[in-house]
């Protein structure tokens, strides 16, 4: 079996065991415990891989736990992050979970100890809460102490019967992807919900090479409304881990996939010294004000959504604002976020952000931040997206890119409406797409009906629009018609039809003769 192979097959082992077992309880309410036993599953081989060192002598699950002393457990916080005794290891606990009478229980001691083993350390923030969301007392898994055991039990069978293989060799790599294919599929399904944590795998891929286009290093790679992780570890996947030297940052509102989100980064072996992700409102609490400029910037923030704007008179003042003189409207935020995201990018680096497209020709507040964008030269390309790419939404999203190192004052704008490829319930970008995009990109040059960079000056008289439609001519598909040969077949089919007339009126004479003479 190739790993291809191998790696679709798991994937539909995990998606029908997270079906099988949830039974009755709704499948977007039921993920944190598919998910939660995968990533506890994960981290005991990872650790148990750590602590056996490569010697096939040692087997970790079976050590005398009375050889633990304080130092080695010390240098394996501070190389891991935590520490998972050998009783507490997924191993031990799957081998008698169907008949533990206090599975539950044994559970919740067990996260908590993982997480309490890294207070003091500088992984403390990184653990903290990692098991929140997997509560083993909630009424999800059932009315009774039994019912919950149960369930659990069946969740903790399901999880070890999966064939990942030796940890040490691909183990990673597929505990990973598993965990990616998990959450896209309860993104696909929870409709709008979903497209607020994961953006899909083609988008982020197109996200992250624009953000990182040409660059040979950079310090930190930085998602403001990070979700789920999954744009943040496109980077990860498609550019050599060397070249983002700092790691992974992000921050996320919701607790919850701000939970995931950590896990995600744990789960694609990004070791907890390499990534900060932190929860908070990015408008109103940003982190990281501290550790900014990022070289490179992805992120994919909420449509459209309220903020509270101009009710708070301090946030003109605030530094990612102020320069724009305006702030954008309440009921809309989108534009705050790209302010942000400007604020927090380096002089050298690129930000690639998701917009809705009204943003791009609204009047009032908007206009202003764009006159704002343009004016200072800070707007590199805007390309328009196929329709229904993302989850929870069929419109046709626009990518922003930012820059603070234009060499002219041109504006690039790509049209790539048209290319996307038809799947059963979306859209999706394939590589060609990808690569014909980022070809563009990078030539800037002009293609009919595709890309043209446009000059400031008109784009000043055209009021600081910056929609696609208004810059790159859209192809007239409809079919071109020869009028001279038109109307040398409609002369051809008159004369065909005057011609038939006279063969149907001496028909018709003759059988009138016919019937006089009868």
């Amino acid at each position: 079996m190739t790993s291809t192979q191998q790696r679709a097959a798991l994937q539909r082992q995990i998606w029908q065991i997270a079906n099988d077992v949830r039974g009755a309880v709704d499948g977007w309410d039921f993920k944190q415990y598919v998910l939660g036993t995968l990533f506890y599953r994960f981290m005991s081989e990872n650790f148990a891989s750590h602590m056996e060192g490569g010697d096939e002598s040692v087997n970790y699950a079976e050590l005398d736990e009375q050889l633990l002393t304080p130092d080695i457990i010390e240098d394996a916080i501070k190389t891991k992050g935590y520490f998972i005794y050998p009783h507490q290891l997924f191993e031990n606990v799957a081998k008698t979970a169907h008949k533990n009478d206090s599975l539950n229980a044994d559970l919740a001691a067990i996260f908590d100890a993982i997480e309490r083993s890294a207070i003091g350390y500088d992984s403390e923030d990184a653990i903290k809460g990692l098991f929140a969301d997997f509560n083993t007392t909630s009424n999800r898994l059932g009315n009774t102490v039994k019912e919950k055991n149960e369930r659990l039990a069946a969740v903790i069978k399901g999880v070890a019967g999966l064939d990942f293989g030796d940890f040490q060799n691909s183990n990673i790599d597929l505990f990973g992807d598993a965990y990616e294919y998990l959450i896209s599929n309860y993104a696909a399904n929870a409709g709008k919900s979903g497209g607020e944590f994961f953006t899909p795998q083609y988008v982020s891929k197109l996200i992250a090479k624009l953000a990182m286009h040409q660059q040979t290093s950079v310090n930190k790679i930085y998602d403001p409304a990070a979700g789920s992780g999954s744009l943040l570890l496109q980077a990860k996947k498609h550019f050599d881990e060397h070249i983002i030297q700092e790691g992974f940052w992000g921050q996320e509102i919701n607790h919850t996939t701000y939970n995931l989100a950590r896990m995600n980064m744990f789960l694609h072996n990004i070791n907890y010294d390499k990534f900060n992700i932190q929860l908070g409102n990015t408008l109103i609490n940003p982190h990281f004000l501290g550790d900014k400029p990022f070289d490179a910037i992805v992120s994919n923030p909420p449509y459209s959504v309220k903020w509270i704007g101009s009710d708070d008179p301090t946030l003109i003042n605030d530094d990612r604002f102020a320069p724009a003189a305006v702030l954008a409207p309440k009921s809309k935020a989108d534009f705050a976020f790209v302010l942000h995201a400007l604020s927090y990018l380096s002089s050298k680096g690129r930000a690639a952000i998701v917009c809705f497209p009204g943003i791009f020709y609204r009047g009032g507040a908007e206009q202003k931040i764009r006159q704002y964008l343009i004016d200072n030269n800070f707007v590199e390309t805007v390309i328009a997206l196929a329709p229904n790419l993302f989850f929870g939404t069929t419109i046709a999203v626009t990518i922003l890119v930012l820059s603070k190192h234009k060499t002219d004052t041109t504006t690039q704008f790509i049209d790539a409406s048209s290319l996307y490829k038809k799947e059963t319930n979306n859209n999706t970008l394939t590589d060609a797409h990808i690569d014909q995009i980022m070809q563009a990109f990078d030539s800037k040059d002009n293609i009919d009906h595709f890309a043209q960079s446009i000059a400031y000056a008109t784009i000043v008289a055209n009021d600081y629009n910056l929609s696609v439609s208004s810059y790159v001519e859209a192809k007239d598909n409809r079919e071109v018609v020869d009028i001279a040969q038109l109307n040398a077949n409609l002369k051809t089919t008159v004369a065909r039809i005057d011609q038939l007339r006279k063969e149907i009126d001496a028909i018709v004479a003759e059988l009138e003769g016919e019937e006089v003479e009868a």
